[in-house]
C-alpha cells in the first residue's frame, strides 16, 4: 500500500535554522525576493505597472507585527495553494510562471524561512480580476484561507506575528539594515518606515567618487586601483578591487556577490582564481546559480568559465599597467609580488611582467632578472636562503654572480625563463662548484702545510669532511664549509636508515648510491692571518682543537644542520680552548693564588 512523508513543519524549520541558513536574517531577504518577483512578473504583463515595495516595523505598525508590501502581480487562490503552502514541487511553479530565470527566488520554501523569526505568517494577496484572498500558516504545520473584504490594489501584503525569542528581528533598526543590505541594488524602490534604502544606480556605474564610498563602506579600504569587470555570458558587471595592503595567499577572498541585484554573499569564495589574491569584488549577474541557502555560489561549469575570464581581465590589467605606469607597477609589485609570481608560474604573460620589474636579491645587489642577464649573462641561483647567505659574499668575491631563489616561487620562475627566450642560460649553483674558482697554493707552501693538513685531516675523518687549503676571497672568512648536493642527501638517507627500523631502513637502503662517496670540505682560507697562525701550532693536539672549532663555525655560519656528533665536537673544542686559555697552576697552590 503506497503511502505519503508525513511531514513535521517545526522539524524543517529548525532544519533550515541550523544547516541551511547561516542566521534567522535571511528572512528579510526572502520576503523582498518574493515581492520584487511579484512586481517583475506584473511588469512582463503591464510594463507600465506600479514597482515599489515598502516595510512597516512595528515602529509602524504598533502592535509588533512587520509588514511587507508589494505592487506586484498578487495570487489566485489556486496559486496560493500551489505556491504558498508546497514545499520542494517546482513543478507547478513552472506552470504558474515563477520559476523564469528572471526571477530571483521561489514562492513557498522562501516564505517558509519567514518561520525562523515568526509564530505565524499572513498572506492578504489579490490577483487582477479575482477576488482578495486571506492565507494564514502557523509554525506547526497548519495552513488556512478564508474570505474577507477584497483590497482595491493589485498586489500582496505578507504580515509576520513574531515569536516571542525573536522579536528583536523585527526592530525598525534591524529591518531597516537588513533590508539596505540585501536590497541596496534592487531595480525597484524599497521603504522602511518611510525611508528609501535602494540605490538609483549600482556602484560601479554611478561615478568614482561614489564607488569609492561604497567600497570604503563596505570593505573598510581604499583600493590602490579598481579593474572593470564584465561577462556577458553570465549576465556579470561589476569592479574588482586592488587591495592597498598585502593579502594573505593562504586565506580565501571574500566578495561581495549580488544576483540579480539582490545580495547573495558578502564573503562569496571561488569568485577569482586562486593567484588573485590580491583583490576584491563588487559584482552583480543573472546567470550564475545560487545554492539551496542563496549564500553562495553554486560550482558547475558557468562559474568556472567566469573565474578564468575574470582572471584574464585581471591579467590584462597588469599587463597594461606594466607597459603604460612604471611608477605604480613597481609600487603595486612592493605589496602585491606573491600573487604576480603565482600567476607567473602558469602564464608566460606574468613571467615576462616578473622577468622585467620584479627586483631579486642578488649577490650583486637587488636588480630584476632580465637587467642580470645583461650584466653577467647565465642566471646562476641557490635555491636556498641559508646556502646562499653563506656563499654570497664569498662568490662576488671570486666574481661569480648569484641570484638568491629562496624565496616564494623564485626558484620555480628562475627554472622558467627558457620559455620567454631558448637562449637564457640557467643554472642553480652547486656549493662544492665554489672551490674549483679558489686558488691552490705554490708547490713549497703546500709542502709545507703537509704536517698541518695531515694532523687537521686526522681530526675531522669521523666526521667524514675532507680538509683541504685553499685561497680565496674574502680574507677575513677563515674557513668555508662546502657540500655538495648529491653528497647531502645521501648523507641524510644513510643517517635516516640509522634511526629507522629494519624494514623502514631497507626499503631507504634502496635509494643509495655506493659511487656517491664524495665526501662534504672543510676549505681552510690560506690568506686569512688566523689560519696561518694555526699552520704553525706545534702539536697535532693544538691543530686538531682549533680546526674543530672553525669546522663548527663553518657550519653554524652556513646554517648546516648539526649531527650529534658534530654536537659533541663542538661542545669537546669549546671546553678545550677554555682549558688552553686557563693558566697552569703551581704545585701547592690554591685557588685564590690562581
Amino acid at each position: 500500500m503506497n503511502q505519503s512523508f508525513q511531514v513535521d513543519l517545526r522539524g524543517i524549520v529548525d532544519l533550515l535554522s541550523h544547516h541551511l541558513y547561516s542566521s534567522p536574517r535571511v528572512y528579510v531577504r526572502e520576503l523582498m525576493q518574493n515581492a520584487v518577483d511579484a512586481i517583475t512578473a506584473r511588469r512582463a504583463l503591464a510594463p507600465t505597472a506600479p514597482a515599489s515595495v515598502w516595510l512597516e516595523s512595528p515602529k509602524t505598525t504598533g502592535d509588533g507585527t512587520l509588514r511587507v508590501h508589494d505592487t506586484g502581480l498578487g495570487l489566485t487562490e489556486q496559486q496560493v495553494h500551489e505556491l504558498l503552502a508546497t514545499i520542494g514541487r517546482s513543478g507547478k511553479r513552472d506552470e504558474l510562471g515563477f520559476s523564469r530565470h528572471e526571477f530571483l527566488g521561489q514562492f513557498g520554501i522562501g516564505l517558509l524561512s519567514c518561520f525562523l523569526v515568526a509564530d505565524e505568517i499572513r498572506v492578504q494577496t489579490r490577483h487582477e480580476g479575482h477576488p482578495t484572498v486571506y492565507w494564514t500558516g502557523y509554525a506547526d504545520g497548519r495552513y488556512e484561507t478564508k474570505p474577507g473584504p477584497d483590497r482595491q490594489e493589485v498586489g500582496t501584503t505578507v504580515t509576520l506575528v513574531p515569536r516571542r525569542d525573536a522579536a528583536a528581528w523585527l526592530d525598525h533598526e534591524r529591518v531597516r539594515d537588513l533590508a539596505r543590505l540585501f536590497g541596496e541594488m534592487l531595480p525597484y524602490p524599497v521603504r522602511v518606515d518611510g525611508d528609501l534604502v535602494t540605490a538609483e544606480t549600482l556602484p560601479w556605474q554611478a561615478g568614482r567618487a561614489e564607488l569609492i564610498s561604497t567600497v570604503e563602506q563596505a570593505f573598510g579600504f581604499t583600493p590602490f586601483d579598481t579593474i572593470e569587470l564584465n561577462v556577458p555570458e553570465a549576465g556579470l558587471t561589476g569592479v574588482a578591487l586592488v587591495l592597498p595592503t598585502p593579502a594573505n595567499p593562504a586565506a580565501k577572498s571574500g566578495h561581495r556577490v549580488y544576483l540579480k541585484r539582490m545580495l547573495l554573499a558578502e564573503g562569496a569564495e571561488d569568485l577569482l582564481p586562486e593567484w588573485a589574491f590580491f583583490a576584491r569584488c563588487i559584482v552583480d549577474a543573472s546567470e550564475l546559480r545560487p545554492t539551496a541557502s542563496r549564500e553562495a555560489l553554486y560550482e558547475d561549469g558557468l562559474l568556472e568559465s567566469v573565474r578564468e575570464q575574470l582572471g584574464a581581465q585581471l591579467r590584462g590589467w597588469l599587463v597594461n599597467l606594466a607597459r603604460t605606469d612604471a611608477d605604480r607597477m613597481h609600487r603595486f609589485l612592493a605589496v602585491h609580488h606573491l600573487g604576480v609570481k603565482a600567476l607567473a608560474m602558469h602564464d608566460e604573460q606574468m613571467l615576462r611582467v616578473v622577468d622585467q620589474w620584479w627586483p631579486m636579491e642578488t649577490n650583486m645587489g637587488r636588480m630584476p632578472l632580465e637587467e642580470f642577464r645583461r650584466r653577467h649573462g647565465t642566471v646562476r641561483y641557490s635555491a636556498d636562503n641559508d646556502e646562499f647567505r653563506q656563499l654570497a659574499a664569498v662568490a662576488a668575491a671570486q666574481g661569480l654572480a648569484v641570484v638568491n631563489g629562496g624565496y616564494t616561487f623564485d626558484a620555480e620562475l628562475i627554472e622558467r625563463l627558457p620559455l620567454l627566450d631558448n637562449t637564457i642560460m640557467v643554472d642553480r649553483l652547486d656549493p662544492s662548484d665554489l672551490s674549483t674558482r679558489f686558488d691552490t697554493l705554490d708547490p713549497a707552501a703546500e709542502l709545507a702545510l703537509r704536517p698541518f693538513t695531515a694532523a687537521a685531516q686526522r681530526a675531522m675523518d669521523p666526521l667524514g669532511c675532507e680538509v683541504v687549503v685553499r685561497a680565496f676571497d674574502p680574507p677575513g672568512m677563515p674557513a668555508l664549509y662546502l657540500t655538495d648536493r648529491h653528497a647531502t642527501f645521501q648523507r641524510r638517507l644513510r643517517e635516516t636508515a640509522q634511526r629507522s627500523d629494519d624494514l623502514w631502513a631497507g626499503v631507504l637502503s634502496s635509494f643509495e648510491q655506493a659511487e656517491a662517496q664524495v665526501r662534504p670540505q672543510l676549505v681552510l682560507n690560506h690568506r686569512n692571518p688566523l689560519v696561518r697562525r694555526m699552520s704553525a701550532l706545534p702539536t697535532p693536539e693544538l691543530v686538531a682543537v682549533t680546526v674543530s672549532s672553525l669546522y663548527g663555525q663553518a657550519l653554524l655560519y652556513g646554517h648546516h644542520p648539526l649531527r650529534p656528533a658534530d654536537m659533541a665536537l663542538l661542545n669537546r673544542s669549546f671546553l678545550d680552548l677554555i682549558d688552553l686559555a686557563m693558566p697552569t697552576a703551581a704545585p701547592g697552590s690554591t685557588h685564590d693564588d690562581v
